[in-house]
């Protein structure tokens, strides 16, 4: 089998691209699809006709290059977008919630959305039953001020 592999460079090179592309796609850090790149790099060295010590040669020149260039760029390109696509906790800043029970600066309750929050206050003491608006997300704690339409109320 050894004697197969070393007379067909193409098959150790085919399978090394395919088992880069595998482990890309359970690690999502675009690092084994470069050193896949470099592989088909190998791949096409050996069509071409080049020694062995030659396409491991442009695997590892190939592997490094994108490395060190390709990735940088796709992974910006990739951590690109709108500013309104905020995820997790961050889509909670600037929503309306609901004093279940009084919030001080040292703690209470919130209703954000249907789930309750521990809250605290950014200024003043503020009563249960008001509306109220997220400014931050300390931890688990979300940081509440006064909804702008209660001053209007008041």
């Amino acid at each position: 089998m050894f004697e197969w592999l070393g007379e067909n460079w193409w098959a150790v090179w085919l399978t090394a691209f395919l088992a880069f592309a595998v482990v890309e796609m359970i690690t999502l850090d675009l690092f084994f699809i470069m050193l896949g790149g470099g592989a088909l790099a190998a791949l096409v060295a050996d069509f071409a006709g080049a020694d062995a010590w030659l396409q491991i040669v442009v695997f590892c020149v190939v592997s490094l290059l994108m490395i060190a260039f390709v990735r940088p760029v796709a992974l910006s390109h990739l951590k690109k977008g709108p500013s309104e696509q905020r995820t997790n906790v961050d889509r909670l800043i600037g929503e309306q919630a609901v004093v279940m029970e009084p919030v001080t600066s040292d703690g209470g309750l919130v209703k954000i959305g249907g789930d309750i929050w521990s809250a605290r206050s950014a200024a003043g003491v503020l009563p249960a039953g008001q509306k109220v608006v997220v400014a931050a997300i300390d931890g688990a704690t979300a940081v509440v001020s006064a909804a702008p339409d209660a001053d209007r109320k008041s």
